[in-house]
């Protein structure tokens, strides 16, 4: 591998990363990034777990999702457990899944019958919390070496540090957009009952309330409609 080369491409990436505009933008140039600059990187993914739940983002390919689906629901494979909030491994590189596999008897095999001869896993993590994890495949097996690892750990710590950038940024904007829509149902229940900014706060929270629904989806229907009733 030619580290000046990577190098290079690596500085200009995490600029790229943290110019995106959201978080959808910037995962979608992490993984597309792990094909560009990892050797033998056929296919790349972003694993993530939501309680028993596996959410595939910005796969560049369908085999990082059946890869994932598969993970699910064998309930084992590199790229599920390292994604584990109790787990403690950073990265897992198969590079021949034509072999026998002790550590994932089920998973392996079926790997193997969708096309995959060698893979690596990354925890994306950040001292404040863990992501989920960068999965790297290749049809072929051998292709991933000890230089291919300290690639993807070096792509897989950038990536970290963008993807929780990003996430905040999100969440912020999000943020904002529930405290004007908020701000504005109560207007129009103020103008339209004649009440106090407290007693309208106090109509939308009660029925969030009582029909177990977010403040924010009660908010958009008065918005939508004038009224929190569905």
């Amino acid at each position: 591998m030619d580290w000046q080369d990577f190098a290079e491409k690596m500085a200009s990436m995490a600029r790229d990363l943290l110019a995106q505009e959201d978080l959808e933008a910037t995962l979608d140039r992490i993984t597309h990034s792990a094909v560009e600059l990892v050797e033998g990187c056929q296919a790349a993914g972003i694993l993530v777990l939501q309680g028993n739940r596996v959410r595939s983002l910005a796969p560049t390919d369908q085999l990082v999702i059946d890869s994932d689906r598969l993970q699910e629901r064998l309930r084992e494979g590199p790229c599920f457990d390292i994604a584990q909030p109790e787990h403690d491994e950073h990265v897992f590189r198969i590079p021949d899944l034509t072999e026998k596999a002790e550590r994932w008897p089920a998973y392996v095999p079926r790997a193997r019958e969708l096309g995959l001869g060698s893979m690596m896993s990354f925890l994306l993590y950040t001292r404040e919390e863990e992501l989920g994890a960068l999965d790297l495949y290749s049809h072929e097996p051998g292709t991933f070496t000890e230089a291919s690892e300290t690639a993807g750990w070096l792509l897989a710590s950038h990536a970290a540090v963008a993807f929780a950038t990003a996430r905040t940024d999100a969440q912020m904007q999000e943020a904002i957009a529930t405290r004007h829509m908020i701000g504005e149902a109560m207007g129009i229940l103020m103008g339209r009952h004649h009440i106090s900014e407290e007693q309208a706060f106090d109509i939308l929270r009660t029925h969030s309330q009582q029909t177990n629904t977010k403040l924010r989806d009660v908010a958009r229907r008065v918005c939508e409609t004038g009224s929190p009733a569905r």
